[in-house]
């Protein structure tokens, strides 16, 4: 071991629900700094589904992260010349930012109006297990399970 371990950085947690995941969320969708125009979006998002579903948005949303979450990829290594897709648990924390990354970048990809609608309809749609952050989770499962056969196979 050369390099020592990077220090974990410590997470506030946000205002509202006094959630350090959801100041982890905001940081993944903010864009160039503008971390309380991100936290405005999170928190009219969570107000689109409180009206929407009615009951407790916050549980919604972290039923929508969990429903989304990987748990297992699959990573490439070389043997022989050949290249073999290995399929890897994930770490709790890798796991969770995943999640993240899919939620914000398929709410982006949706259609809608403003971020804030865009990003409330994912998060509906992945806690009912629908949507395509919960399709990819899928899709990321299924490949790790056809190559199951190379789990032996250590990277």
């Amino acid at each position: 071991m050369r390099k020592r371990k990077p220090k974990i950085r410590v997470i506030t947690p946000d205002p509202r629900y006094k959630d350090a995941l959801v100041t982890q969320f905001v940081n993944n969708m903010m864009f160039s700094g503008k971390k309380s125009t991100a936290f405005a979006v999170f928190y009219d998002a969570m107000d689109i589904i409180k009206e929407k579903m009615g009951g407790d948005e916050h549980a919604v949303w972290k039923k929508a992260l969990n429903n989304i979450m990987p748990q297992v990829e699959v990573r490439s290594k070389r043997i022989g010349g050949a290249t073999f897709q290995i399929p890897v648990e994930i770490r709790p924390n890798r796991k969770v930012s995943i999640g993240m990354k899919w939620m914000v970048g398929f709410s982006r990809k949706r259609s809608g109006k403003g971020m804030a609608e865009k990003l409330a309809a994912e998060v509906m749609a992945a806690s009912k297990g629908e949507g395509a952050a919960v399709k990819r989770k899928e899709d990321t499962h299924k490949m790790a399970e056809s190559n199951r056969a190379f789990a032996h196979f250590k990277v």
